[in-house]
């Protein structure tokens, strides 16, 4: 039993709606757009104060579980645990799942805290208010969404009706309204009545649980024995595949919100996007005086109301007006702001041929378990990579067929092992690896290990690691 809220924090959604930057390998919860936090960390860092908050339960998939774990871990933030889905399964199934972790640590007496990992919120002192009010009404034992007081009529978003006060800054929810056109959307914002419907929750987790079993029992059942059948896979939860797979695609508002009758909403004026797309993302940003949101790798002149991001190249962007030019690793966008959300056009575009498939999928910068790869360059017979090891971690003891490497330190110190025997390597030294040795690389030191590895063979490609012996539990 705990009297603190228990924060479950769903870091599984895939998307390309941030575009080049965002990739369905890499969303946008994971990367840093305005900040030198991501989002997922600004999302930690929320529930950080221990006095209020229970160690956080992230709920996510197998292919983010290593950038989860290495986010947390950059910030020192503790986590309770991270629960993997097998399966994507919508936001029903992946919060039953996690409700029922909370049960079995907390008790029936937990509140869960429902937070999404990629929105902007200014956690200032409205926040917090709204954050006391609905930890009072699930204590009162009511179902709790927040409610974004809207600032203009905007179709991106589902909306909810207030309905009769239930006490100070809570109310009934009256019902729950899909993503509107404008005209009505205007409309309902005239009656004072609507608000944003955050996708945020507070919920008793034995009353969140009842309701779920009353209301969607396919859902109740497959969550419990997925999480019944749970395994540990080193500093993870693995959810039981197949039980989870048999919960049906439901989020919770259809599940469960919009049958009960103890959903209950809390009217915020909290600053809140969801960042869904360059627009928001310039919506939120600090402005010049020409109305730019800029960063510091890009140079305007001459340019008024626009968004210009880049975190590797310098863009210099001069003439133009309300426009998005975004730079990511490996490409760039450009489009008017107004019509940004409508980016997932040319990534489909993109998708569908061969030559461009990969720019909406991965990153040139690629995270494993022991730290990340980026792709520098390539060519015939060669690929230059950069290595980032985290401290006290090591790859996998392995050999390849076809090719030989070249490892450089840039930074830190190397622990390399290679042919049975074992060596340090520091800054500006290198060692060749030939073709078909085995060998392991190893960051013995207490900062991070920064290598440019050169590879040249007749074959470059993953799948030619043999991998002899690995930490991590890999083939």
């Amino acid at each position: 039993m705990t009297s603190k809220i228990v924060p479950v924090i769903m870091a599984g959604g895939k998307g390309t709606r941030l575009w080049p930057l965002s990739r369905s390998a890499a969303p946008k919860q994971f990367l840093q757009i305005l900040s030198e936090r991501s989002l997922f960390q600004q999302t930690l860092e929320r529930v950080g104060d221990r006095t209020r908050y229970e160690p956080a339960i992230v709920v996510t998939n197998s292919d983010f579980r290593f950038i989860v774990a290495e986010q947390a871990r950059t910030i020192e933030a503790e986590l309770g645990d991270i629960l993997l889905e097998p399966v994507a399964r919508n936001t029903a199934p992946a919060l039953a799942a996690a409700a029922f972790a909370v049960l079995g640590r907390y008790g029936e007496g937990a509140i869960m805290q429902v937070l999404a990992s990629d929105h902007e919120i200014d956690a200032g002192v409205l926040y917090e208010d709204c954050i006391l009010r609905a930890q009072a009404a699930a204590g009162r034992g009511e179902l709790v969404t927040f409610g974004i007081t809207p600032t203009e009529p905007a179709t991106g978003y589902g909306y909810i009706e207030c309905g009769d006060e239930l006490a100070e800054g809570t109310n009934r929810v009256a019902r729950f309204v899909e993503k509107p056109d404008r005209a009505k959307a205007e409309a309902m914002i005239a009656t004072g009545r609507y608000l944003w419907n955050s996708g945020l929750f507070m919920l008793p987790v034995t009353l969140f649980l009842d309701e779920l079993k009353r209301f969607a029992p396919e859902v109740f059942d497959a969550a419990k024995a997925a999480v019944e059948g749970a395994y540990k896979d080193l500093d993870f939860t693995r959810l039981h595949g197949e039980s989870f797979a048999a919960a049906p695609d439901i989020s919770v508002d259809y599940a469960v919100f919009e049958k009960t009758d103890h959903a209950a909403v809390v009217p915020s004026s909290f600053p809140w996007s969801d960042l869904g797309s360059w627009d928001a993302v310039w919506k939120t940003g600090r402005k010049d005086d020409d109305g730019n949101v800029v960063t510091d790798r890009a140079t305007v002149s001459n340019t008024r109301n626009s968004l210009v991001l880049s975190r590797d190249i310098h863009l210099a962007v001069q003439g133009l007006e309300d426009v998005a030019v975004i730079a990511g690793e490996d490409a760039v966008y450009v489009g008017r702001l107004d019509d940004s959300q409508s980016v997932g056009h040319i990534v489909k575009a993109l998708a569908r041929s061969p030559k461009t498939a990969a720019l909406t999928e991965v990153h040139p910068t690629s995270y494993r378990p022991w730290g990340a790869v980026a792709a520098l360059s390539d060519g015939e017979r060669f690929s230059v990579k950069r290595l980032r090891v985290t401290p006290g971690k090591k790859i996998s003891l392995q050999k390849h067929h076809h090719r030989a490497e070249h490892w450089i330190v840039v930074r830190g110190t190397a622990e390399v092992t290679m042919g049975g025997e074992t060596r340090l390597l520091h800054e500006n030294e290198s060692v060749f690896i030939p073709q078909g040795t085995v060998h392991r690389l190893h960051n013995p030191g207490k900062i991070p290990l920064e290598l440019i590895e050169v590879q040249t063979g007749s074959y470059l490609g993953d799948d030619d690691t043999v991998r002899i012996e690995d930490e991590f539990g890999r083939n």
